[in-house]
């Protein structure tokens, strides 16, 4: 077996050291490369070589427990999504540890630490960070790692997600097809892979539509706060003020119809508010918002089987399955046609 690691890490260029901290899943621990650990795992997966720690965790009895680590309980998103990926554990016999990374990529990496400490049995998680690799070297150490709603472009991880590229589409071209130019987009976690799909689908959808003009992307997180200060400031100019906003998360939506509300617009007679994700106390609101719905109960139940699988396999095989889920339109009473047009 040392025989083999030298192999790599000659192969690899790099000493048998930092190959053995890579492939003991420490390479972030001692600071080494994402170049030099993606090419010492990658060559590891073709010699086959399996570490004595791996080895033995392969080998472990099954502790009847799976760790979840989302970015923020207190979403109604990824609360949702909490509750049927318990439910599925619970149907299988198993204890889910919940874990809170409240966006944070530091206290996200030292919840997977602690999960792996527990020796749980596998791992569904929503990224905070755009950081695969210690992910990638639990997965590779025998713990099944499950990425949902966010994933890595570049890494073969298993996830499922929306097509947010194409919600976000057909959300602002339903905009501009009810009169809509000024159209403001205001944005959640920047290296989000939601975000950043749903930012190419809107910016995609203006230029297509002669828009590019009017293109205005405002935001930073995925909360109601940055949803009402980013709108606040919106409003402030009455010469430049979009007739719609399109607010990339619930959270986002629910401050930005705060700030209008305290400027004394009225929605959609003043200004037309279209929201990405669904949940059900927005049918309850005045109006009713339109949004872009995420099956996701579908998303959870489909995590939980391919962690699942994963764990119930008898082989060592770790096929990739990336799946993307079709989002679906709700119209409601917050989008109409802009007030100008209302009364021409």
């Amino acid at each position: 077996m040392k025989q083999s690691l030298t192999k790599i890490a000659e192969e690899a260029g790099c000493s048998v050291s930092t190959a053995s901290r890579i492939m003991s899943g420490k390479a972030q621990k001692y600071r080494i490369g994402s170049e030099t650990t993606a090419k010492v795992l990658e060559i590891a997966r073709r010699q086959g070589y399996t570490p004595r720690n791996v080895a033995h965790s392969l080998r472990k009895e099954k502790t009847y427990t799976i760790g979840l680590i989302l970015p923020s309980i207190s979403n109604p998103f990824f609360a949702e999504m909490a509750s049927v990926i318990i439910s599925a554990a619970y149907a299988k016999g198993y204890t889910a540890f919940v874990m809170d990374a409240m966006e944070d990529g530091e206290r996200f990496h030292e919840g997977l630490d602690r999960m792996v400490s527990r020796n749980v049995d596998g791992i569904i998680a929503v990224p905070c960070s755009n950081n695969p690799i210690p992910l990638e070297n639990v997965d590779f150490s025998g713990t099944p790692v499950i990425l949902a709603d966010r994933f890595f472009r570049q890494s073969t991880l298993s996830y499922v997600t929306t097509n947010n590229y194409i919600g976000s589409s057909q959300a602002t071209s339903e905009i501009i097809q009810r009169g809509h130019r000024k159209i403001a987009c205001i944005q959640g976690a920047l290296d989000s892979t939601p975000n950043i799909e749903r930012v190419r689908g809107y910016r995609e959808a203006m230029e297509k539509a002669g828009c590019r003009d009017f293109i205005s992307i405002r935001g930073n997180e995925f909360s109601i706060q940055n949803g009402y200060l980013e709108t606040k400031v919106l409003l402030d100019s009455e010469e430049k003020r979009p007739t719609a906003i399109f607010a990339l998360s619930n959270t986002i939506c629910m401050g930005a119809m705060k700030a209008i509300r305290e400027s004394g617009l009225r929605i959609p007679e003043d200004i037309s508010l279209v929201s990405f994700d669904d949940y059900e106390y927005m049918d309850l609101m005045e109006p009713a918002i339109t949004r872009v719905s995420q099956p996701v109960e579908d998303m959870g139940k489909m995590c939980a089987k391919l962690l699942f699988d994963r764990i119930d396999s008898a082989t060592e095989e770790k096929a990739s399955t990336q799946i993307r889920l079709s989002p679906s339109l709700i119209l409601r009473g917050s989008l109409a046609a802009p007030s100008h047009t209302r009364s021409e």
